[in-house]
């Protein structure tokens, strides 16, 4: 029978649950809204969607590489206990391999074919909702490629190969020796999951950023009482010093603690035997941004007490 786009969207409303599964529901039940809701309810996407809007900051990150490329996936989950999962971890593990093909579109990653299933790695995601019991979100995914050389990768507090808390790419161009390249990507990567710099020089810096830094310091150095042309002097110094701090080319190199990073790339160079260019690098730390729901266990006991 021919389903309506009016039914399906009442369907989506009181159930939560993607178009697509609503109108095959409708299919399935001849267009009985009520026993729509049931078949999805059996099928453990009802349950699913009830879950949709649980805060999910916790979860994985996931690293994948291939040839001259990597690729790296956020998928949020409520509780860190969901990340010793095996099903969770390996959804998380195929993801970050998919997301290579869609070059990191989270969109693209969303609809590509799950491997082995049938399904999509969305309705993959759902099926692990029913059955773990928490809220997941795909929540991001980049892809970085260098035309020679390598992409260095690293993942902080790992918890399985590619899984993790932090995860990093940084992209190194160069046709110099692989394995000089590979041991400097991972050193510059384990550098950018302790220092999370901003940028990787003060051209990339966001110019709002900059302005907003340089007003504070005019202020700090008014306070000073000394005369404008000095002021400005101290201005500039600090601005100088606010790059070294938040731009990886600039910050001193934590696994020597005395050259910048750019010297440290300049210094690998005469093992590798040709110029290295540090292309770019992304920085996924587990959660970040995510306003997470503090729970009020006290707060709670009493509710639970006060409804017996």
């Amino acid at each position: 029978m021919s389903i309506s786009a009016a039914d399906v969207k009442t369907l989506r409303e009181m159930t939560g649950v993607g178009m697509m599964d609503c109108k095959k529901a409708l299919t399935e039940t001849n267009g009985d809204i009520e026993a729509a809701v049931d078949w999805l309810r059996s099928k453990g996407l009802a349950k699913a969607a009830k879950k949709a809007d649980r805060v999910a900051a916790e979860g994985l990150v996931g690293i994948a590489s291939e040839g001259n490329r990597a690729a790296i996936v956020e998928i949020n989950s409520e509780t860190d206990f969901v990340a010793r999962n095996e099903q969770f971890q390996s959804i998380v593990a195929n993801a970050a391999k998919l997301a290579l093909g869609v070059n990191g579109d989270v969109a693209a990653l969303a609809a590509a074919a799950y491997p082995g299933t049938g399904r999509t790695v969305s309705e993959e995601l759902t099926e692990a909702i029913a059955k773990i019991g928490e809220n997941m979100t795909l929540r991001r995914s980049s892809v970085l490629e260098v035309s020679q050389g390598v992409v260095g990768t690293y993942v902080h507090s790992a918890i399985a190969e590619g899984l993790g808390r932090i995860g990093i790419l940084v992209g190194l161009e160069s046709s110099g020796d692989k394995g000089v390249l590979v041991t400097l990507g991972k050193q510059i990567a384990m550098h950018i999951a302790a220092t999370n710099p901003l940028s990787l020089s003060s051209e990339d810096l966001d110019p709002a950023a900059v302005e907003r830094e340089r007003s504070v310091f005019v202020e700090q150095a008014k306070a000073s009482g000394k005369p404008d042309n000095i002021i400005e002097k101290m201005v500039e110094g600090r601005i100088r010093k606010y790059y070294e701090e938040v731009t990886l080319l600039a910050q001193v190199f934590v696994i020597d603690g005395e050259n910048t990073v750019a010297q440290a790339v300049a210094n690998a160079e005469k093992d590798a035997g040709a110029p290295i260019k540090v292309t770019g690098f992304v920085r996924y730390a587990l959660g970040e941004g995510i306003e997470k729901q503090e729970a009020d266990f006290a707060a709670e006991v009493a509710a639970a007490a006060s409804s017996q």
